[in-house]
């Protein structure tokens, strides 16, 4: 069996609708059937064939290529399976993704992994505003897995995250950990302003000293026993981080928000 692939083969103006072509959906499915799912396209819909090439016929290990950035709900609730997605990417990207391994190999954009329960989501390129984040009108996001980006996230990263990891192997945008309630995002690169607005729990662990509120507490220099811990965890993953073990054992803690339960922490290495 090879990947079940789906090559586009033009592009479209208004926005399409990508949640209908995930694993769980298409296990049973054949081509034949797969080429005939109509996908919203704006106001009208559009048959699968229409828009791509298939090819290949195992279901659980999806790739597609010549992504554009109107496809919006790639691998939505992804249970189990493997999908990959070469070129650019739409808006919520994995949303409510269970389980599984997604890949981007180009850049995504608004709301990625917005409410991701559990798998590895890996990012490539760089990532939209919201990554990780609660949808408009709720009040949890991420509730566990893992995401990787090699590249930078827009601005209010992790809002409202209750759980997981969000590794950011670049620079992260302002309001990065917002209102975040647990949970740990680490970032390599820089951090925008207002970093960790209205935090409740969680780390932000940070390779470069942050500009940081007035509502964040200096509480010295730490060797914490969790941090090698947490780093054996990312010895898997194809990153920066897995090679960060050694280097990355003493910290600044800072406390807060102070101005929300002050349970929170910021970990900057030293």
């Amino acid at each position: 069996m090879s990947a079940l692939t789906f090559t586009a083969i033009k592009t479209t103006e208004q926005r399409v609708d990508m949640s209908p072509l995930v694993c769980h959906l298409l296990k049973d499915l054949s081509v034949a059937e797969i080429a005939a799912i109509e996908l919203q396209n704006g106001k009208r819909k559009i048959r699968v064939d229409e828009l791509f090439e298939i090819s290949g016929d195992d279901a659980q290990n999806i790739l597609i290529k010549n992504s554009y950035a109107k496809l919006d709900f790639i691998a939505k609730e992804l249970h189990d399976g493997v999908m990959t997605v070469e070129g650019e990417i739409g808006a919520y990207f994995g949303m409510s993704m269970k389980s599984g391994e997604l890949t981007a190999k180009g850049n995504v954009g608004l709301y990625a992994a917005c409410e991701m329960k559990n798998g590895l989501l890996t990012i490539n390129g760089n990532a939209g505003d919201f990554l990780g984040a609660a949808l408009p009108g709720n009040k949890q996001g991420m509730k566990g897995g893992t995401i990787l980006v090699k590249g930078n996230v827009g601005q209010r990263s992790g809002d409202h995250m209750r759980r997981g990891n969000i590794l950011i192997e670049g620079n992260a945008g302002d309001y990065c950990g917002s209102r975040m309630i647990a949970g740990t995002i680490a970032v390599m690169g820089t951090t925008g302003r207002f970093l960790g607005y209205a935090m409740q729990r969680g780390t932000l662990l940070l390779w470069k000293k942050p500009t940081l509120s007035a509502a964040f507490n200096d509480c010295g220099s730490h060797t914490l026993a969790f941090l090698p811990i947490l780093f054996k965890s990312f010895k898997k993953l194809d990153s920066k981080f897995a090679e960060e073990s050694a280097a990355f054992n003493r910290v600044q803690r800072y406390g807060g928000d102070m101005a929300e339960k002050g349970r929170a922490e910021v970990l900057v290495k030293l």
